[in-house]
């Protein structure tokens, strides 16, 4: 079979040949499969792309059984190592040989996601490697495509008077949802108290110690994300990539459910043409899989005063249409959610208003409310009326502050991109 012209660039970042190129598996793997690996890389090495991938499928198929056949956090790492073998087999395999497709270098690009997303890391994450040559060759026919078809725009909305309803130097970037961007009518005496630029120890002393919420300003003014990051630009870093994506406007919703789709395909259907339905992008390995857009974030300072390490901090992507919900619910870590894009309604409530907020008694959702915040049942829930709760519109720049286990409800009044890091 006749080689690919991408051949020549993925072979560069691989290894040099077979004896440098590691090819063992952990213990818990069947040795048929880690004898496949082997096999696979003497087959990729000799010049045989066909089989490579063949055999990459194989491990694939295989190694997917093991990692869905438990508990995630029961899964063997040697598996996991296993998959990406797979995949990087399969990646190469469809871009070395010529004929395969008729654009390759997309499927193993969402190969290669998929690596990331469920595999583990393998030779000096030689993964992330591979999708940088292939998003090179992506991009450079997708320019092609857009000068012969000139880009959907975003939909604009206006009052009767034909003027624009979006206001606001981010609105020129991303237009509200009008029909569901209605913003609730805040009291001053339940608004969360907005410090601007606080020294480590006043922070520490006045709101991280008593546990107290905080909207932090002027802390992420100089991130690169708050001036380059939009629909079209998270299209042109991200647009060919595959990610897990939350359909539905809430988690508990019984339609709620979860699709793997380009950044694309998620932003054509659900931010591009706003329909009823709602999908959420919101996921912790969005940085880890698209570099570019890891380069324009960085971690508030405040991080520090936590007992872990900066490896332990675990960051979050939100992104999605207005309208889209995170019911009432508490997490296990102190939380800074950093707004970049849009603005966000948030309600929060302490922990000694547990019992009032009702909590499902089932395992799995036993951090969340079963009360709907905006249109609460008092008949079934007579105590949330008597909770004690603050709330905020979270707009671009600002960092909110939620304590460890605070209970938070948000709505996304705009097309909203957020940033949150759980830190101990």
């Amino acid at each position: 079979m006749m080689q690919n012209p991408l051949w020549p660039q993925l072979k560069a970042v691989l290894p040099a040949n077979r004896e440098e190129f590691p090819a063992d598996l952990g213990p818990d793997v069947d040795e048929a499969i880690a004898h496949c690996v082997k096999e696979a890389a003497s087959s990729m090495y000799n010049g045989d792309l066909a089989q490579c991938m063949h055999l990459g499928k194989v491990i694939m198929d295989y190694s997917w059984e093991k990692l869905n056949g438990c508990n995630w956090r029961d899964v063997s790492r040697d598996w996991r190592t296993a998959y990406s073998y797979g995949c990087l087999y399969k990646a190469v395999g469809l871009c070395g040989s010529a004929g395969v497709a008729q654009r390759p270098e997309d499927e193993a690009l969402r190969v290669c996601d998929m690596a990331l997303l469920l595999g583990a890391e393998i030779i000096n994450n030689v993964m992330s490697r591979i999708i940088s040559v292939l998003k090179t060759a992506t991009q450079s026919e997708e320019f092609q495509e857009k000068s012969d078809h000139p880009p959907r725009r975003l939909k604009r909305h206006r009052d009767n008077q034909g003027k624009d309803l979006d206001t606001g130097p981010e609105a020129s970037r991303i237009p509200e949802k009008i029909s569901r961007s209605l913003s609730p009518v805040l009291s001053a005496n339940t608004t969360v108290p907005i410090v601007r630029c606080p020294s480590l120890e006043l922070f520490r002393q006045n709101y991280l110690i008593p546990q107290k919420p905080v909207i932090l300003e002027g802390v992420i003014d100089h991130w690169p994300c708050m001036k380059k990051w939009s629909v079209e630009y998270i299209q042109q870093v991200a647009g060919c990539r595959t990610v897990p994506v939350e359909l539905g406007s809430r988690y508990t919703d019984a339609e709620w459910s979860q699709r793997l789709m380009t950044v694309n395909e998620f932003i054509d259907k659900y931010i591009l043409d706003q329909p009823d339905r709602i999908g959420y992008l919101a996921q912790h390995q969005l940085f880890n899989q698209i570099n570019e857009l890891k380069e324009d974030i960085g971690l508030p300072d405040y991080c520090c005063l936590g007992e872990g390490d900066e490896d332990d901090i675990t960051i979050n992507a939100w992104f999605g249409p207005a309208g889209t919900v995170s019911p009432l619910h508490q997490d296990p870590q102190q939380n800074f959610l950093a707004q970049i894009v849009g603005r966000k309604f948030i309600r929060l409530y302490s922990v000694s208003e547990t019992k009032s907020l009702y909590p499902f008694d089932t395992t799995l959702l036993n951090n969340t409310s079963q009360v709907d915040i905006e249109n609460p049942d008092l008949g079934r829930f007579p105590e949330f009326k008597q909770a004690a709760y603050q709330e905020c519109i979270l707009r671009p720049g600002q960092i909110l502050f939620i304590p460890v286990k605070w209970w938070h409800y948000v709505r996304s009044l705009d097309i909203s991109f957020s940033v949150s890091f759980w830190w101990s």
